[in-house]
């Protein structure tokens, strides 16, 4: 259980990206909205989809489908809004994302989805509602820390991206990794 939860949690993905994103630009506390609302909005995913989320969906491929395809698009957009980034370092731009964003994210995340239902599928259905809940609070724990890992890994680089030319390439690598994902889920629908 843990091994999956850490493997699904700390690997790259859009909620991740935008974590290591808002650490780089806004530093590690002011993330940490980020990192608890994204947290939140997967363990809220995880706790239906073993409640029998998953089954209503496939009995409504339609709905499936708008979620996956809204998923595509939301990362579309957000690797824009990065590859549109002017890079100006003077204070610090805007603010960084919220709580609700973090969560919302995950709703939209298709790789949230994915890790919600193969590991509900794998750890947590079989065993009832006290197996369930146990691999929902190990979850938890893992995924905190996972996206907290991103955010501190962004702030570390803050000091290297002051300049506006680095913060722009690396807004681009950003928006190209956020495109990437983007496009495996369109191959693979």
């Amino acid at each position: 259980m843990a091994g999956f939860a850490l493997a699904m949690s700390i690997s790259p993905g859009p909620v991740n990206l935008i974590a290591l994103g808002a650490g780089a630009r806004y530093g590690f506390l002011a993330s940490l909205r980020h990192v608890v609302g994204a947290t939140l909005g997967f363990i809220l995913l995880l706790l239906l989809m073993g409640l029998g989320l998953g089954g209503a969906l496939s009995r409504w491929p339609l709905v499936a489908g708008v979620l996956h395809w809204g998923g595509v698009f939301f990362l579309c957009y957000l690797a824009w809004q990065l590859l549109v980034d002017s890079g100006r370092v003077e204070g610090v731009d805007g603010v960084p994302p919220a709580f609700w964003y973090g969560a919302l994210m995950q709703w939209l995340n298709p790789k949230a989805w994915l890790a919600a239902s193969m590991g509900m599928g794998a750890y947590g259905i079989a065993g009832g509602v006290g197996q369930i809940m146990l691999f929902t609070a190990l979850y938890l724990v893992i995924c905190l820390g996972s996206i907290a890992c991103w955010a501190y890994a962004g702030s570390r680089l803050q000091g290297w991206l002051v300049s506006p030319r680095r913060l722009r390439g690396f807004n681009r690598a950003m928006a190209l990794l956020l495109l990437l994902s983007a496009a495996y889920l369109v191959r693979s629908s």
